[in-house]
């Protein structure tokens, strides 16, 4: 029950946060948000795991939990931040959706042929879904989104190799903090913390980045990752362009065209051809016609 609650939580909280973002990079630049965003959570978390009397990553470990954090929260948050100054909220959830694609190329183990055929439809689906764009800024945002999904699959299959038994908010924590560090020095190198007067809306919008899509999500996918495996635990990117479609068109007006929905479409069929398996009696069915044929 932990692990499917863990599961709804990455699906929906992570759907919405892509709104927060948006609303966030009004006044934050990609990696001032990601600073301010990852450092206070990463306190947080390291003071949630001293009240629960965690055991802290030893010097061996931190390597390993710093890089993770490095890729999954600097890098790919970083990216997105830039992307969605050039495209809107709803199809970076969108393309999030490719993050099961690249989890399932990355560990190939027990993919048949239904599953690469999804493999081939998913980022069919993507170029359909771009297709609207044309040149320019939207496309190069794009291209930053699947470049951060891909990194974001690397980083979660490496997390998994390296998983160490160190408390699970304590090493989050130090996820937080270093990928938070790296931020505000890139951040000091490319424009600073922000570009605009900071307001409420996007002062709200960090505070929930912080609260529910770091602490709340963030240690939820990273428990979930560790209990299920990947490739399952990545199908809750599913889930979320349909939450970040829904809310960036209620709260931003945003224009979901009707010739984008093949795109999204193939993109889910896609995903649900790589991780949903064949049904029992049919793979049975199948490994008895062969027995057959290869007895005659």
């Amino acid at each position: 029950m932990l692990a499917w609650l863990a599961y709804l939580t990455a699906s929906v909280v992570w759907g919405s946060t892509f709104l927060a973002i948006a609303f966030a990079i009004e006044t934050f630049t990609p990696f001032g948000l990601s600073a301010v965003r990852f450092i206070p959570a990463g306190i947080l978390a390291l003071l949630i795991g001293q009240i629960r009397k965690e055991r802290f990553p030893s010097w061996r470990e931190i390597p390993h939990i710093a890089l993770v954090g490095i890729t999954l929260l600097g890098v790919c948050m970083g990216l997105i931040g830039w992307a969605e100054g050039r495209v809107s909220s709803g199809v970076t959830a969108a393309l999030g959706a490719t993050v099961p694609l690249f989890l399932a190329l990355m560990d190939p183990r027990g993919l048949d042929p239904k599953a690469w055929c999804g493999l081939g439809m998913g980022f069919l689906g993507v170029l359909v879904l771009l297709w609207p764009s044309g040149q320019g800024p939207a496309l190069s945002g794009a291209a930053a989104l699947v470049l951060s999904a891909s990194l974001w699959a690397y980083g979660t299959l490496y997390g998994k190799r390296h998983a160490d038994e160190s408390g699970h908010f304590s090493q989050i924590g130090v996820e937080m903090l270093v990928a938070g560090v790296l931020s505000l020095l890139a951040a000091s190198l490319t424009g600073g913390i922000s570009h605009g007067t900071w307001n409420p809306r996007s002062l709200l919008a960090v505070g929930y980045l912080i609260g529910f899509g770091s602490i709340l999500a963030y240690s939820a996918y990273i428990y979930l990752s560790k209990v299920w495996p990947c490739a399952k635990a990545g199908t809750y990117a599913y889930w979320n362009p349909i939450v970040g479609v829904l809310l960036g068109c209620w709260f931003r007006g945003e224009t979901f065209h009707a010739r984008m929905l093949p795109g999204l479409a193939c993109i889910l069929l896609g995903v649900a051809l790589v991780q949903i398996p064949w049904p029992k009696a049919l793979r049975s069915g199948s490994a008895n016609q062969g027995a057959k044929q290869i007895s005659r």
